[in-house]
């Protein structure tokens, strides 16, 4: 399973690096939307518009943020002073806004993510900026459940993660079979979680019977 991990990390540690290899100019970016939106049958040159390249490449910085942070610089630090605590961590709710790699178009929803920590816990704000960097970049939702949940299991080393991500597509409610309201989730499941299915049950059950 290390082996596995290790790989999915180099993965896409190499995907991130070609690229950057092969990053356009932002000059190239800002051309490539006047181009886009001269094919959707308006006129790039007219008054509202003149700007709308430089917005669109700026917010992408921001949206896709994720390409240039690293999950190691996040989570490797943690703290000792834990007493005996060798119970479940678990973060509900960590809303997220992620994007369609088939259509670039959004889905927005939420990460529940619990950890069997060993010896060592990480800070909670950490669990939520991961999900960030992951989210903030072309994805799928099976994709981003995997990537999040592989970097705790790797660089925390606990004695199990799970994860349940629920969400809805844009690319599902604006167009195709346009079904507004449809959420999607998805289950993985590490260590204790994995191989004990009273675990996964437990981890269920704080989820779902301590909501108001």
């Amino acid at each position: 399973m290390d082996a596995v991990l290790k790989s999915l990390m180099r993965s896409a540690q190499s995907e991130m690096e070609a690229s950057a290899a092969r990053r356009p100019t932002r000059e190239e970016a800002e051309a490539a939307v006047r181009t886009l939106i001269a094919w959707a049958g308006d006129d790039p040159e007219r008054e509202g518009l003149l700007d709308t390249p430089k917005r669109v490449v700026r917010a992408y910085e921001e949206l896709y943020s994720g390409y240039r942070a690293a999950p190691e610089s996040i989570l490797d630090r943690t703290f000792g002073e834990i007493g005996n605590f060798d119970d479940m961590v678990m973060v509900r709710d960590i809303e997220f806004h992620s994007h369609c790699e088939h259509h670039m178009v959004p889905f927005v929803g939420k990460a529940h993510i619990a950890y069997f920590p060993v010896e060592r816990v990480v800070g909670l704000s950490k669990i939520a900026r991961i999900v960030d960097i992951f989210a903030r970049r072309l994805q799928t939702q099976e994709h981003l459940t995997s990537q999040i949940i592989t970097a705790m299991d790797e660089i925390l080393k606990p004695r199990g993660v799970a994860i349940l991500i629920e969400a809805e597509h844009m690319c599902m409610a604006m167009r195709g079979v346009r079904k507004q309201g449809a959420s999607t989730v998805t289950t993985q499941f590490t260590g204790v979680f994995r191989d004990d299915p009273q675990e996964q049950v437990r981890f269920m059950s704080l989820l779902r019977g301590m909501r108001p």
